[in-house]
């Protein structure tokens, strides 16, 4: 067997393993050769590539944040010298630290190569918190074998005067925040003062449990806070821990002969805080409101911006630290009351001095908004109202200036300011009055106060005259027995029954015959024509008027109800004035506005919306409501000014068979001459005045604010 293996080894042929072997060798060699090609290949591309084509890929990823990216580029020298931690670190905290938005750069001339280098120029231009910042700059490339070049890194790359050892410091300069005045300049928005209330932990007594537990019932905070913040790591024996802002006690106003309760109670907090050992009250600005609870559905309030909010107006100039509009004329006027801040960013040695500047952005205040508003009827409607659940809406009826926009019961936007604690907070969302809620931006059921808008929609349709007399049918009254049971009822029998004498009398049966005269397609086209179901074009939105909760009336009893005011018909108080407007400018209805301008001319919302002899019409009959000893509202008649107006009952239920409902009263009320020295048009509604005199609760209030403000 032996020798049989020897001859054939002798043939000539190789084993199989040395075969395997040498074919394992060539593929090597062969793979060899093909990777030696393409790092060629590579290598090639490498080189040729221009160190100017290569600036703009550096700074493109500057423009994406990839720092990771850029410090790839740099030469292998230079990544020697400075770790990539270190690098990302020093680039992204200039860069986000000035905010760069966006980055661009423009080619220069490049030198020839020398020494495996070439310097390339350029113009960098650079979008920052400070504005536009642009300069002209050298990089270096730096010619490597196997890897080609790479940028020379050097810290004058961020900004040509920069070095190793220097900061870049950014300086905020804040804008104030603009004002908001009424029409007189009263502040009904300032940049006010508030107290501080802090501890220095070196001073407080040696009972520092007993003294938080103290502190935490005064300033409605728990003790795990006021312990939290006592424990921050910035805080030394010396520091001044600031707990909680409270209101400022104003010393002048607490001397008065009748200070107000607020100042009183903010006396009280101050002198028990000031009691225990450690305390320490500082004056701080804060925003304020003047006329607090009286205008505080109207102005709103601000408060600190949140992450979402941030997010939303990112590139508006706000950070974390900005606070904004959360409500009212607050938020409507926010861009103009924010203003713009101020920025300047240097370069500092390492010792804080003042190298160079880079750049500087002026801040600009915020501006002063003026409003229509009249701060003394404001505070005088409030007043007279703040114990009910109302809303009153007041605008001169001859230009469209709205006087006064009042929700009661209301809040003290100073609350929001300083920091509501969680019992105040649940006290007003938990409050059955709804002090939150803002009545005057709502639509409502207006009674009767609807009947001289149904009186113009039908003479305007041609359907109504003036003249006919619709017959007694006494107090109750139904079109046929298809009603049912249901009947349109009404207080008060009197003849002839016209459309002056419906008005006068405010009666319910005149005004159900007359909507169904008319017809339901005449009516809602006649309501459509004056804004409802449309938007009001005003200044803050207000919900929208509407003649059924469906997109048409159904039925004729809902539309003999809707004649009246009543049935599914709603309207919003300042839509309702600006409808009134037109009984005192001959059918054209004034477009109503908030935002105070001199040299405004009277513009109109709907021009012709009745003719001028409808308008007349209607106005003469609510002239005699007030004046005439017939009419509902005879006891706000006036010797020394004429004023018209109609009163309004609306009946609030779940059902036709309800009898425990409640009722909303109302009066709308206007100086028909345009020449007065104080013209005004009010409307108030007040909630739950069913055994309280109805309407004539509201007429007897308004009656008292005009007396005071057509006086002067």
């Amino acid at each position: 067997m032996r020798r049989k293996r020897r001859r054939r080894a002798r043939t000539g042929k190789l084993p199989r393993r040395i075969i395997e072997l040498l074919v394992l060798v060539t593929f090597v060699g062969m793979a060899a050769a093909i990777a030696a090609h393409v790092m060629k290949e590579e290598k090639s591309k490498i080189t040729t590539t221009p160190p100017a084509e290569l600036m703009p890929a550096y700074i493109s990823c500057l423009q994406k944040g990839d720092y990771e990216s850029m410090y790839a580029m740099l030469s292998e020298k230079s990544r020697k010298d400075i770790s990539k931690e270190d690098y990302i670190s020093r680039n992204k905290k200039i860069y986000e630290g000035i905010e760069l938005s966006n980055v661009s750069v423009k080619m220069g001339q490049s030198t020839e190569p020398e020494q495996n280098q070439i310097t390339v120029s350029y113009t960098e231009e650079l979008e920052t918190m400070a504005g536009t910042i642009s300069f002209d700059n050298k990089a270096t490339y730096l010619y490597e074998e196997g890897s080609g070049y790479g940028l020379v890194w050097n810290d004058s790359l961020i900004f040509p005067e920069l070095t190793e050892t220097d900061k870049v410091k950014v300086s905020t300069l804040e804008a104030k925040r603009g004002e908001i005045v009424d029409r007189n300049g009263t502040k009904l928005a300032v940049e006010g003062q508030a107290s501080s209330v802090g501890l220095i932990p070196g001073k407080m007594s040696k009972d520092k449990d007993g003294d938080i537990k103290k502190l935490a019932k005064l300033l409605e905070l728990s003790e795990d806070t006021i312990q939290s913040k006592l424990n921050a790591k910035w805080v030394k024996s010396d520091s001044f821990v600031p707990l909680k802002t409270v209101r400022k006690v104003d010393e002048l106003a607490l001397s008065s002969q009748e200070p107000d309760n607020e100042n009183v109670k903010a006396k009280e907090l101050e002198d028990a805080l000031l009691k225990i050992k450690g305390v320490m009250i500082t004056t701080v600005e804060q925003r304020s409101y003047p006329l607090g609870e009286k205008a505080a559905h109207l102005v709103g309030y601000v408060q600190s911006i949140t992450a979402d909010e941030l997010k939303e107006h990112e590139g508006e100039g706000y950070s974390e630290g900005s606070v904004i509009g959360k409500s009212g004329a607050e938020t409507l006027y926010e861009k103009e009351l924010k203003g713009t801040d101020g920025c300047t960013i240097k370069i500092v040695t390492k010792d804080g001095k003042a190298k160079t500047t880079v750049a500087t952005k002026e801040k600009n205040d915020g501006a002063t908004i003026k409003l229509t508003i009249d701060a003394e009827l404001q505070s005088k409607i409030y007043d007279e109202y703040k114990k009910d659940k109302s809303c009153s809406v007041a605008m001169n009826p001859y230009t469209g200036e709205v006087l006064a926009l009042v929700s009661t019961p209301s809040f003290d936007s100073n609350d929001f300011v300083l920091g509501m604690s969680e019992k105040k907070w649940d006290s007003l969302n938990n409050d059955a009055a709804k002090p939150l809620y803002n009545r005057f931006r709502q639509v409502l059921c207006p009674g009767s106060t609807f009947k001289p808008v149904i009186a113009a929609v039908g003479l305007q349709a041609g359907v109504i005259d003036t003249k006919e007399d619709y017959k007694s049918e006494g107090t109750s009254w139904q079109k046929d027995k298809s009603w049912g049971s249901y009947k349109v009822t009404t207080l008060h029998t009197f003849t002839p029954v016209t459309m002056e004498n419906a008005l006068i009398y405010s009666d319910n049966i005149y005004f159900a015959k007359a909507a169904l005269k008319i017809g339901k397609d005449k009516l809602q086209q006649g309501l459509t024509a004056i804004g409802f179901t449309k938007k009001l074009p005003f200044d803050i939105t207000m919900a929208t008027s509407k003649y059924s909760n469906s997109d048409q009336i159904e039925g004729e009893i809902q539309l003999a109800d809707t004649g009246y005011g009543q049935g599914q018909v709603l309207v919003n108080p300042l839509h309702l004035a600006t409808i009134y407007t037109a009984f005192a400018n001959d059918g054209n209805m004034i477009q109503p506005y908030l935002q105070y301008d001199a040299n405004r001319k009277t513009e109109y919302y709907i021009k012709n919306a009745f003719t001028k002899e409808n308008a007349q019409e209607v106005k003469n009959a609510l002239i005699k409501v007030v004046n005439d000893k017939r009419g509902t509202a005879y006891s706000a008649a006036r010797k020394d000014v004429e004023l018209a107006g109609k009163t309004g009952t609306a009946e609030i239920k779940a059902s036709k068979e309800d009898k425990n409902g409640t009722e909303l009263g109302w009066f709308a009320s206007f100086t028909t001459d345009s020449k007065a020295d104080l013209p005004i048009l009010m409307v108030t509604m007040v909630e739950d005045v069913k055994n309280r005199g109805g309407s004539s609760y509201v007429v007897k209030k308004t009656s008292t604010i005009l007396d005071t403000y057509l006086k002067g």
